[in-house]
C-alpha cells in the first residue's frame, strides 16, 4: 500500500501514540513510539533519564531514533522534542514521510496529563512556552501537516490519504 515509514511529530498530547497505534493497525505496519522504545532499551523512565538533564536525553534520543528509523514499514510516534535535533529529522526523512500532528493548544491542555511528562511540570505556561518554541520547527521539518481537531478515524484516513 505505503511505500516509507509513516513518522508523526508533534507537541505532547497531540494525538501522536493514539494516531499511530490506530494507523499502524489500519495499513498493517509495526508502530513504535519512541519513548517507549526509549524506556525499554534503557530498562528506566524518561522521567529518570531528564534526571540527567535535557541534553543527556537527547543524546540517548538521537541514538534510538536513528535505530527506529533505519526499519522499514513502520509507524513512529516521536516524543515532543525530537525536532531539537537535526540529526533526528534527517535520519527519520531516509525512510520515513513525517507528520506534523498539529491540535489546538486548548485541546491539548483539556486533556494532557502533565504529571507524567517531565517537560511539563509548571503546566500551562511550560505548554505554551513549548509550543511558541517548537511550533515553527514542527512546520520546518513536517513533509505534511495534519491538523488533529476532527476525529481519530478522519486524521487517520487523511494521513492515508496523503501518504500515497
Amino acid at each position: 500500500m505505503l511505500k516509507s515509514n509513516i513518522v508523526l511529530i508533534g507537541m505532547p498530547g497531540c494525538g501522536k501514540t493514539t494516531i499511530g497505534k490506530m494507523l499502524s493497525e489500519k495499513i498493517n505496519y509495526e508502530f513504535c513510539d519512541i519513548d517507549e522504545y526509549i524506556e525499554k532499551q534503557e530498562n528506566t523512565s524518561i522521567s529518570r533519564i531528564f534526571d540527567k538533564g535535557e541534553e543527556h536525553f537527547r543524546d540517548i534520543e538521537e541514538k534510538y531514533v536513528k535505530e527506529v528509523a533505519l526499519k522499514q514499514g513502520i509507524v513512529i510516534s516521536t516524543g515532543g522534542g525530537v525536532i531539537k535535533r537535526k540529526a533526528n529529522i534527517e535520519a527519520l526523512k531516509e525512510n520515513g514521510v513525517i507528520f506534523f500532528v498539529d491540535r489546538p493548544i486548548e485541546d491539548i491542555l483539556s486533556d494532557l496529563d502533565t504529571d507524567s511528562r517531565p517537560l511539563l511540570k509548571d503546566k500551562k505556561d511550560r505548554i505554551y512556552n513549548l509550543y511558541n518554541e517548537r511550533y515553527d520547527l514542527y512546520m520546518k521539518y513536517c513533509n505534511d501537516r495534519i491538523i488533529n481537531n476532527s476525529s481519530i478515524n478522519e486524521v487517520i484516513e487523511e494521513i492515508i490519504k496523503r501518504s500515497k
